[in-house]
């Protein structure tokens, strides 16, 4: 009988062929890859009889909160080099709770992950947790993020992050000065929209988050951008 876990999930579709690239990339075209994780919980976690870790409901924050993979990526050599909750969502009824960017060492890691055991069994509350999910798969237009270390925890840095599709990657790198910028290199699970483009800003008020949002939005068609403002914990991104 074999030990790859059965990942069942209802948070978003996994774009298979992206996937397949992902693992059969060889060695001389692998290397790091930036997977950026937008999330949404369920109210209360979503458990199956048989999962759920007691009879006291929790909420889906909670049980993401369970899911924590970071051993499971230190042993991978991955990172969780950003993370932060949502505090502004600028895309109407398509609201975020909380941002991660995990640092794969290779593409083909980030699929050896799906099949370990111990990964599966933290799974499980993260299918409870999620109510929709949005994972980007980039490469930095600075590589020296490829080697930052990661970082220590914080008090709390108010960022803002844009996702963007059907753009010229260029183009949206100029609409926003000194921001980090990432190019997409695929969608590998959502909502069958591509995106192009991810960016990070430090915007150290709420204003400064408006403003960004204001001058983009006679730019972006409704559902072609997501523009988030996060409390970050975590960042070796914007630092």
């Amino acid at each position: 009988m074999s030990d790859k876990p059965n990942l069942k999930h209802n948070y978003g579709t996994i774009d298979k062929d992206y996937g397949a690239f992902l693992a059969t990339r060889p060695e001389t075209e692998d290397g790091p890859i930036y997977m950026v994780n937008l999330m949404k919980y369920h109210e209360v976690a979503q458990y199956s009889d048989d999962t759920a870790p007691s009879s006291k409901p929790i909420s889906g924050r909670e049980a993401d909160d369970r899911y924590n993979p970071a051993s499971i990526l230190s042993r991978l050599g991955a990172s969780i080099i950003f993370a932060g909750d949502v505090v502004g969502n600028a895309d109407g009824p398509e609201d975020w709770d909380r941002i991660a960017v995990v640092r794969y060492p290779t593409r083909k890691s980030f699929i050896e992950m799906q099949s370990r055991k111990d990964f599966g069994e933290k799974h499980v509350h993260k299918a409870a947790g999620m109510k929709r999910t949005i994972i980007v798969c980039c490469r930095p237009e600075d590589l020296s993020l490829d080697t930052r270390e990661r970082p220590k925890p914080s008090d709390g840095q108010f960022l803002t992050m844009v996702v963007r599709r059907n753009t010229d990657n260029q183009t949206a790198f100029n609409a926003i000065p000194n921001a980090t910028n990432f190019s997409a290199e695929g969608t590998i699970i959502g909502d069958g929209r591509k995106w192009q483009t991810v960016q990070f800003a430090n915007t150290p008020t709420p204003d400064a988050y408006m403003k960004i949002v204001t001058s983009l939005a006679p730019h972006v068609a409704s559902g072609d951008a997501f523009v988030v403002g996060i409390n970050a914990s975590l960042n070796a991104i914007t630092q």
